[in-house]
């Protein structure tokens, strides 16, 4: 199943794709949001799905989209997870995931616009898939590891490249408000291979294609980044992993491509679907 979350007159709400187009309701009605759907486990977000594809079609224009979990208790990033992308940044490729964090405040929905910060020129596109954890899990093996997972998404994690350097850190260029693309949809795991393993990667940018791949070149697949994860911490229902980003970011090309208002960036994963985000720049204060 297809899922988003929405926010409408009657407050936010959750949808499910049909040949129709979305069928929704409010929290309200439905008692939960997703995030809370997804914690009650598999039965419970496939009683929902059965009763959103029997709820009314959602009018164009009486809601706007969200991000699927607009706020995420964790946002797990994972960097140089592709060979080609550690050797275009200058890096080794590493032997231990690098992991570094992002916050809700950075989320934006598809079509709704990345800021460019009014402090920096530099920002720069990683198309990536998300997978969102369905299950509470402390130090799985990498066997179990993809049971645990509730199902994916698309990431666009704009960053400020000038800001990510500033430091060994990378979080202070990585979680701006409003740089982080996230959606359209949350697609439950059945409706994928398993892992998300194989499927095309392509970010564009007005039409270009800057970025291809295959999730099979990650150097730590799904289950490994899972493993890795959670002999240090407990993964929560609706916690999110964003899995690394391929070749040809923008800071290593010469000159260095940088997003820019009036910008178009989509980012497309095969079966997971097409993320798309104007650029606009921030308002002066």
């Amino acid at each position: 199943m297809r899922f988003i979350s929405y926010v409408s007159k009657d407050g936010e709400g959750v949808g499910v794709a049909s040949a129709e187009g979305y069928r929704g309701l409010s929290v309200g009605e439905l008692g939960f949001d997703l995030a809370g759907l997804i914690a009650g486990g598999e039965t419970v977000l496939g009683g929902a799905g059965e009763r959103l594809s029997k709820a009314p079609v959602m009018a164009a224009g009486t809601w706007t989209l969200l991000p699927p979990l607009p706020r995420p208790g964790k946002i797990i990033c994972i960097g140089l997870n592709y060979v080609d992308h550690s050797v275009e940044s200058g890096f080794e490729p590493p032997t231990y995931p690098t992991v570094f964090t992002r916050f809700a405040n950075s989320l934006v929905a598809h079509g709704a616009p990345i800021i460019r910060p009014t402090v920096s020129e530099q920002l720069d596109f990683e198309g990536e898939l998300v997978v969102v954890i369905g299950r509470r899990v402390k130090a799985v093996s990498k066997d179990d590891a993809l049971a645990c997972v509730a199902g994916y998404s698309i990431f666009n994690d704009a960053s400020i490249r000038d800001y990510q350097f500033k430091s060994p850190q990378w979080t202070m260029g990585k979680t701006f408000d409003g740089t982080g693309g996230f959606g359209p949809e949350f697609v439950t795991a059945d409706e994928l291979p398993p892992g998300c393993k194989g499927l095309k990667i392509e970010t564009r940018l007005n039409g270009i294609v800057v970025q291809s791949a295959t999730t099979a070149d990650m150097i730590f697949d799904v289950a490994t980044l899972i493993e890795t994860l959670s002999v240090v911490m407990t993964l929560d229902p609706g916690d999110v992993i964003v899995s690394g980003t391929p070749s040809g970011v923008g800071l290593a090309r010469k000159p260095p491509l940088w997003m820019k208002p009036g910008d178009l960036c989509e980012v497309e994963i095969e079966g997971v679907g097409l993320l798309s985000n104007p650029i606009e720049q921030q308002p002066a204060a």
